[in-house]
């Protein structure tokens, strides 16, 4: 049915928790913000950085971009590498390869660091593009996201896409671009966020992605 598949990274491939709480917890530590429990910053997994510092913490804008600095500075040396990759992807990227499907990345972390992190975890190899968000945040909301990879691909045939992924943000973006859904529930969103999104399928394992494909 699906030719094209589009996975977000955070929450889909990987789980970056203590990476992405450890970089949040040093940013905002540089405003004299304390986080007694990094799970309260598991909310920053999935959608762009810059919304989640205004949306969670009052920033403003000016103030929520400087987070995003500080937030690298912990993030490229060390952050981006406190991360596992879920059990069951490289199989699972490899039976779609190995089906002639096309695989896409499409997500709201920063294109330079998604394809360091493909690289170290040696999942870059499966991807025949990677779409991310731009440093200057130029490019960051998931349905650009994944318009800029349709349209870099050359994708007209709409109905063979589908993105999989852990949020709402995900469901929105494939939704804002008229293709199909998969919203899994081994991530960081749940089932009521994944229905309420309105997601074409939701996947309770990585082995259930296969049977939507």
């Amino acid at each position: 049915m699906y030719n094209y598949i589009l996975f977000d990274l955070d929450g889909t491939l990987t789980n970056p928790a203590e990476g992405i709480t450890n970089s949040v917890a040093y940013s905002l530590s540089k405003y004299g913000i304390e986080v007694s429990d990094k799970k309260e910053l598991y909310k920053f997994i999935g959608p762009p950085l810059k919304d989640s510092y205004i949306e969670y913490y009052g920033f403003s804008e000016s103030d929520a971009l400087q987070a995003i600095e500080y937030y690298r500075e912990y993030f490229k040396p060390k952050g981006m590498f406190e991360n596992k990759v879920y059990s069951g992807v490289p199989e699972l990227l490899n039976t779609l390869k190995q089906s002639g499907k096309r695989v896409i990345l499409a997500t709201s972390k920063p294109e330079v660091f998604s394809t360091e992190i493909l690289k170290h975890f040696d999942l870059y190899k499966y991807f025949d593009f990677v779409s991310g968000a731009t440093l200057d945040g130029t490019r960051s909301k998931k349905a650009d996201i994944i318009a800029y990879a349709l349209a870099e691909m050359r994708i007209t045939e709409k109905e063979k896409c589908l993105m999989v992924g852990d949020r709402a943000q995900d469901i929105n973006g494939a939704i804002a671009n008229g293709i199909d859904s998969l919203g899994v529930l081994y991530g960081y969103g749940d089932r009521a966020e994944h229905i309420r999104a309105n997601a074409t399928y939701i996947a309770e394992t990585v082995e259930d992605i296969l049977k939507f494909v």
